[in-house]
């Protein structure tokens, strides 16, 4: 099992950029893949990106594939997520999640797939 946390969000200008980061407790954090989410106000839990267990593959959502970067620390427990060029439609609490199975490639954006949340962050990008 496995607990998450996530850190560095808060408020910032379009166009700025920030990191999230979430670290993990428990054990055996580099067999976990591991993805981001996000939830805007009144809108469904939506996938932002997610990494392999190995940090290999990665994987994004169209509308920020370009601007963010997925990545992991497997010797610090912690996975990251690099966010630049952001918009006022990025402003959604986000949270990192983590599972373990043989499917990851088929369901890695499937928020339903991950067994282990984070309690989110916070991100506001004003105009």
């Amino acid at each position: 099992q496995v607990q998450l946390g996530e850190s560095g969000g808060g408020l910032v200008q379009a166009g700025g950029s920030m990191r999230l980061s979430c670290a993990a407790s428990g054990r055996a954090f580099s067999s976990y893949d591991m993805g981001w989410f996000r939830q805007a106000p009144g809108k469904e839990r939506e996938f932002v990106a997610a990494i392999s267990r190995s940090g290999d593959f990665t994987y994004y959502a169209d509308s920020v594939k370009g601007r963010f970067t997925i990545s992991r620390d497997n010797a610090k427990n912690t996975v990251f997520l690099q966010m630049n060029s952001l918009k006022p439609e990025d402003t959604a609490v986000y949270y990192c999640a983590g599972v373990l199975t043989l499917l990851f490639s088929r369901t890695y954006s499937n928020a339903n797939a991950y067994n282990y949340w984070g309690q989110g962050t916070q991100v506001t990008v004003s105009s």
